[in-house]
């Protein structure tokens, strides 16, 4: 009878027990498995669904403005015997041209050397062929060239021509790559840029109409690099001689054309 009674409380004490952990683990499991599926959901959200059915236009869009920057080069060279004696006279007109373009109004910081070389010169002999045989030619070092070339940033157009002809005064030996430019072009790019998308936008309701659908969202959008068109630029070299100065050029400062070529993927549906 104690061995049966024994037995009772067993059952009535283990079985709940167990039944109860097993009931914790499943409940574990489950929200094991929950949060999974919880995260797993977050790698989509922000991402959106792919579109599939998409139409891509293209734009372009157009800005002019009058350049308020002129830019050129001035170069100064000088042979000598020796390198010192070349250095020493083209330092004097490259100190003569910074000075004269300074007291122009041209800031120190728009006047920047960009090149400076130290050459030997030689004069080439023929050796005389004798017996079907030509001795190589002799090769004799007659001195050296020195050549410096400044970079000048104008700010007011107005004075381009009269600092050309300035500099010629001064020692130059050679001016070239004028070009006219505008200082602060982001906002200009920005301008094209809107209208770029503008009428891609238009082309966009258009083509959509003719297809009998409708725009719903911008998926995709790429802008092709473009540079500015410069409608004034002297790019040939002139030759400059200190001994006659010459007139000022009258120098045409035209418009600079910023274009911006875009393309649009549109969602359809």
């Amino acid at each position: 009878m104690e061995e049966q009674t024994v037995r009772e409380v067993i059952v009535a004490t283990h079985y709940p027990r167990m039944f109860a952990s097993i009931a914790l683990a499943m409940l574990a499991l489950f929200l094991l498995v929950a949060s999974f599926a919880e995260l797993k959901g977050y790698h989509y959200i922000g991402s959106g669904v792919t579109a599939t059915n998409t139409i891509t236009v293209s734009g372009e869009g157009d800005v002019f403005a009058v350049p308020d920057t002129a830019t050129f080069t001035a170069s100064v060279i000088e042979t000598g015997k020796d390198v010192t004696t070349a250095q020493t006279a083209a330092t004097k007109k490259g100190n003569d041209i910074v000075d004269y373009l300074k007291a122009q109004g041209i800031d120190e910081k728009d006047i920047q050397t960009t090149d400076y070389n130290v050459q030997p010169q030689y004069e080439y002999s023929n050796a005389v062929c004798s017996g079907g045989y030509c001795p190589p030619g002799k090769q004799t070092l007659t001195g050296f060239q020195v050549s410096e070339t400044f970079t000048v940033k104008v700010r007011d157009t107005t004075k381009a021509g009269t600092l050309l002809a300035g500099v010629g005064t001064k020692g130059a030996s050679s001016v070239s790559s004028l070009s006219f430019t505008i200082d602060d072009q982001d906002a200009l790019e920005a301008q094209a840029r809107d209208k770029a998308i503008a009428q891609a936008k238009t082309k966009a309701d258009a083509l959509a109409k003719s297809l009998g659908v409708s725009v719903v969202r911008v998926v995709g959008f790429n802008e092709n690099g473009s540079q500015p068109i410069y409608y004034a630029k002297m790019s040939a070299g002139v030759a400059m001689d200190a001994a006659a100065p010459s007139a000022a050029p009258t120098i045409a400062v035209g418009q600079n054309k910023i274009t911006s070529d875009v393309s649009v993927t549109y969602e359809i549906q």
